[in-house]
């Protein structure tokens, strides 16, 4: 039984009376722990070991020691994200198609601790690249567009931004696809760049920290309504006797630290402190797909065209970030060091595994999904983790507006789905 889903106290608890009449099934939450891990895949092992030395001497060379930091920390992220299958895809597809709410309940896990750290850094300016800044991006018309799209997309494309890097870094290759669908997106989205923010109005930037009178205020606000969304999802799940969620092969014992599958509320707070060291390391929160913007600049300039001349491109730290190489942005860093990071700990947990065929449905899902949340992406101001995992831990009122728009999404995406030959979980499964 995860932590996550067992109540704590008596029968008198509060916790206790209210979640009465949950099936037992739903408080377990998941599936038996039956499979044992393969074993070590040490080839792929070395090459994991071999990639993350030169990304980091890499960084070394063009970039101050914080970034190193910063790669380092990418690394580690790769490593929970897969160890822990942290899934925002999944979590969301769980909770709309059959009421599972386990997943939802870890992300409101690691919003609170990241919560908690962001609000500690922030009051006490600690850092060591100066002032740390949050990620707190404007509420307007562009946001709900774009957390729209990328609900859609990440159902059709298969998987989220932080899940796209470390699913391509432990060898499923139709979400590569994705990838390349991000990049695309992401490179429309700096062309219509003028209209986004030139002819559609721009809303203003809300921080819970002024609304709600400095910084301890606005740990409490966040804090209660992430308790409120976690008694929302026991009581969706006493309507509906969700299946549980399936376990990955494991190891057992001391071993599972690095070849086994974490329960979720152990990535969940691991993500948060990592998301909270990469604040205080480079003074900015966890992002992810400004970076595809910049590969697909990046590629076009191979090929002779002159993104640098476009509107979006001209902005100073956007035009800072073309000009300079891939090794030297923030998000590139942490980007790569994801799929380097998933590509150790896929391989150490003998999970390793290349796709040699894709349906061609699946593949124009995967495009097709990428796109839009690359695209949606740019015009939410983040994605699942740059606007709603950071912006949250920010105080940014837009991660919590793109979080339930982004909710909208999925319940679209999931209809689409089955066009491009994927299914969705159903209340008659054993697991889901």
């Amino acid at each position: 039984m995860s932590v996550l889903d067992e109540p704590v106290g008596g029968p008198g608890n509060p916790l206790v009376r209210a979640l009465r009449g949950v099936p037992a099934q739903e408080r377990a939450a998941f599936g038996p722990a039956d499979r044992e891990a393969p074993p070590v895949q040490w080839v792929p092992t070395a090459v994991a070991i071999l990639l993350a030395a030169l990304l980091l001497w890499g960084i070394s060379r063009v970039a101050p020691a914080t970034m190193v930091g910063t790669g380092a920390l990418g690394l580690a992220l790769g490593f929970t994200l897969f160890h822990s299958r942290f899934g925002f895809t999944s979590g969301w597809r769980q909770l709309v198609a059959v009421g599972q709410g386990a997943a939802i309940r870890a992300h409101m896990v690691m919003l609170g601790v990241a919560t908690v750290l962001f609000g500690v850094i922030f009051a006490t300016g600690s850092g060591l690249s100066g002032d740390p800044r949050g990620f707190v991006s404007p509420v307007g018309i562009g946001l709900v567009v774009g957390a729209f799209l990328f609900g859609a997309g990440m159902q059709i494309g298969g998987s989220c931004a932080s899940g796209t890097l470390f699913a391509v870094g432990s060898g499923q290759s139709a979400i590569v696809l994705t990838l390349f669908g991000f990049i695309v997106g992401s490179v429309f989205a700096a062309l219509s760049f003028p209209f986004w923010n030139g002819v559609v109005p721009q809303g203003p930037a809300i921080s819970l920290v002024d609304v709600f009178g400095g910084i301890p205020g606005a740990v409490g606000a966040s804090l209660l309504v992430l308790v409120l969304i976690t008694g929302l999802t026991y009581w969706v799940a006493k309507r509906r006797t969700p299946p549980p969620v399936e376990r990955p092969p494991s190891a057992h014992g001391v071993a599972r630290v690095l070849r086994g599958s974490w329960p979720l509320w152990v990535g969940a707070i691991v993500l948060a402190v990592l998301n909270a060291a990469v604040l205080f390391v480079s003074g900015q929160p966890w992002g992810v797909t400004s970076a595809f913007g910049l590969w697909g600049a990046k590629v076009l300039q191979w090929f002779g065209a002159e993104p640098q001349n476009w509107a979006f491109w001209q902005q100073p730290a956007n035009a800072k970030s073309l000009a300079g190489p891939v090794l030297a942005d923030r998000i590139s860093v942490l980007d790569l060091g994801i799929m380097v990071g998933a590509l150790f700990a896929s391989a150490v947990g003998g999970a390793f595994l290349l796709h040699k065929r894709i349906p061609w449905k699946l593949a124009v899902g995967a495009v097709v999904g990428g796109i839009l949340m690359g695209y949606g992406a740019r015009l939410a101001g983040g994605c699942n983790i740059g606007a709603y995992f950071s912006g949250i831990a920010s105080f940014s009122l837009h991660g919590w507006i793109w979080g339930v728009v982004a909710l909208a999404g999925t319940w679209v995406g999931l209809r689409l789905r089955p066009l491009f030959g994927l299914s969705n979980p159903k209340p008659a499964d054993s697991i889901c």
